[in-house]
C-alpha cells in the first residue's frame, strides 16, 4: 500500500497496526542486511507492544493523527528522544533527552519510532558511509551508493520497508538519494519545517523535509512536519492543512524554465540531460510551455558565496573538535577541509558570501516573473561505485572539492525556494535520475502540483520498482 491508502486502512481497522509493524519488521529483517538502510533498529517486541497499545488506542476511538501506527525511522541526523542518535560520527554519538521538532510532530501524529536511517557522517557528501554503520548500499544495484545524506532513508523507502521517510537537505541531502534511488522529495521553503538548532537566525542553508513513494504521500507528512514553531522565530506562519488537499490542478499554459546544465557550465555524465528532456516532453503533455533558459546571475560567483557560507557553518558547528587533536582524528579529511576553510574566513568574506546569495534572490525573482517553475537534473551523475567516497572526474572534467560534482543542487539550496525532485528514468544499466522541479517563493502546494501532474502520466516509482522487489 502507499502511505495514504495505509493510514485509511488503519483507521478503518481492516489491518492492525501489529499487523502492520510486524509486516514491515519482516520486510526489514530481509532486505535490510542487503543494503544497510535503516540502523539502531529496536527490538521486536519492544515495537509490537507499542503497536499493540496504538490498536487499543483505536478500540476506544482515540487516534493521534495520519501517522497512527506507521512504523518510521528517523534521519540519524535529527535528535530522537531516548533513542541513540550518532550523526554518523563517533565524535557525536549520544542519546538525546529532547526530539527535534518535526520528529515530535511524526511521533505526536501516531506514528512508532522503530530507529533511525543511515547517514552521510556528519552529513557531509552525498554517499552515505560512516564509521559507526558503515555504507548504504543502492537497491536498485548493490554495488553503487543510494547517494547522501539521506541515503538510508531513500533505499528504505525504495525497497517498502517505510511507509514513508524523513530527511533533511542543505547541499542536495533529500534530493541526490531521491534520485538515485528512484522516489520522490521535498526541500521544503525555508522555515516550512522549523528546526531549533541551538542558534535560530544565520542557520539558513540546511531543512528538513519528506521523502516517499509517491507525491500524494509527500504531501501528507509534509502536513505532518510543516507548520510554525516559536521556537524558531523565522519559520512560516501558514497552516500545513493546506498539504492535505488534493494536489489535482489544470496545468495547462504554465510555463516552465529548463535550466538544463546552466549553459554548459556544469559537466554532467552522459545520459542525464537525454532522461531529462524526457520529462520536459512529459510537462508538455500536460500542457506546460517549457523553454530553455538562462539562471539569470554568474554561477561561478554561486558557487564561491557556498563553499563560503558552508566553510562557515561546519566550521562554526565543528570547531571545537577540530581544536583538540585527538578529535580531530576521529574527523573525515572532508569535515577537517570544511573547518580550515572557515578558520580563514572573516566577518567580511561571510558578508560578502551573503550579499551575493541576496542578489542572486533578487536575480530570481525576475526570473520567476516569466516563469513559474524552473527546472534541471537533481544530480551530475548516476549512481556510483560504493567504494569510491566521491566522484573525482565527470565527463573528462575534474572536481576540484569533495562536493562539486553537486553544484547543481546549489541555486535551489541558496534561494531556499521549494524544490521536488522527481523520477525521469534509467541509465542504460537500470540506474535511477532525477530532476528538480523549482517552484517560486513559499509556493510549496504549487510545487507539490506540478510533480503530481507529472507523476500521474509517468508512475516511475510504480512501473519500475527495484529488481530485488520481484526476486524477494
Amino acid at each position: 500500500m502507499d502511505a495514504v491508502s495505509l493510514s485509511e486502512a488503519i483507521a478503518a481497522k481492516r489491518v492492525s497496526c501489529r499487523e502492520v509493524m510486524s509486516a514491515f519488521l519482516d520486510r526489514i529483517e530481509y532486505f535490510n542486511p542487503l543494503v544497510n538502510a535503516i540502523v539502531s533498529l529496536q527490538p521486536r517486541e519492544i515495537l509490537l507492544r507499542q503497536a499493540e497499545e496504538r490498536d487499543l488506542e483505536l478500540a476506544r476511538g482515540q487516534r493521534r493523527g495520519w501517522m497512527h501506527g506507521f512504523p518510521h525511522a528517523v534521519k540519524d541526523l535529527a535528535p530522537t528522544r531516548s533513542l541513540r542518535t550518532t550523526f554518523g560520527s563517533p565524535l557525536l554519538d549520544i542519546v538525546p533527552d529532547e526530539d527535534a521538532i518535526f520528529v515530535e510532530r511524526i511521533r505526536n501524529s501516531g506514528a512508532i519510532i522503530i530507529g533511525k536511517t543511515n547517514v552521510a557522517e556528519l552529513g557531509m557528501g552525498s554517499q552515505s558511509y560512516n564509521p559507526i554503520f558503515g555504507t548504504t548500499l543502492n537497491p536498485f544495484d548493490l554495488s553503487k551508493t543510494a547517494g547522501g545524506s539521506s541515503g538510508g532513508a531513500a533505499a528504505a523507502l525504495a525497497l517498502r520497508m517505510l511507509p514513508v521517510a524523513d530527511g533533511t537537505d542543505m547541499m542536495g541531502s533529500l534530493r541526490n538519494p531521491a534520485a538515485f534511488n528512484g522516489v520522490v522529495s521535498l526541500r521544503p521553503s525555508l522555515g516550512r519545517v522549523p528546526s531549533a538548532e541551538i542558534e535560530l537566525f544565520f542557520g539558513q542553508l540546511s531543512v528538513a523535509g519528506p521523502m516517499a513513494r509517491n507525491v500524494a504521500d509527500l504531501a501528507m507528512l509534509l502536513s505532518v512536519m510543516a507548520g510554525p514553531d516559536a521556537r524558531m522565530p523565522l519559520s512560516i506562519d501558514e497552516d500545513p492543512a493546506i498539504f492535505t488537499r488534493h494536489l489535482e490542478r489544470d496545468l495547462r499554459g504554465t510555463r516552465v524554465g529548463w535550466l538544463g546544465d546552466l549553459g554548459g557550465y556544469l559537466p554532467m555524465e552522459p545520459g542525464i540531460m537525454e532522461l531529462c528532456r524526457a520529462g520536459l516532453k512529459t510537462l508538455e503533455g500536460i500542457g506546460c510551455t517549457v523553454e530553455e533558459t538562462g539562471l539569470g546571475f554568474p554561477p561561478e560567483r554561486l558557487w564561491e558565496a557556498w563553499v563560503t557560507l558552508r566553510h562557515w557553518m561546519i566550521a562554526s558547528g565543528l570547531g571545537a573538535f577540530y581544536e583538540d587533536p585527538a578529535k580531530r582524528a576521529q574527523m573525515k579529511p572532508e569535515a577537517v577541509w570544511e573547518v580550515e576553510g572557515g578558520l580563514k574566513l572573516g566577518a567580511q568574506d561571510v558578508y560578502q558570501a551573503s550579499l551575493t546569495r541576496s542578489d542572486f534572490y533578487r536575480a530570481a525573482l525576475k526570473l520567476f516573473e516569466t516563469y513559474e517553475y524552473l527546472v534541471l537534473p537533481s544530480t551530475q551523475v548516476f549512481p556510483f561505485d560504493a567504494a569510491v567516497h566521491w566522484p573525482k572526474t565527470i565527463n573528462g572534467v575534474t572536481m576540484d572539492t569533495y562536493h562539486r560534482w553537486m553544484e547543481v543542487v546549489v541555486p535551489a539550496s541558496l534561494l531556499g525556494f521549494p524544490t521536488v525532485n522527481v523520477p525521469v528514468g534509467f541509465s542504460a544499466d537500470g540506474l535511477p535520475m532525477g530532476m528538480q522541479i523549482i517552484g517560486k517563493h513559499h509556493t510549496d502546494f504549487a510545487a507539490l502540483q506540478l510533480a503530481y501532474a507529472y507523476e500521474q502520466t509517468t508512475s516511475w516509482v510504480r512501473k519500475q520498482p527495484p529488481p530485488m522487489l520481484g526476486r524477494a
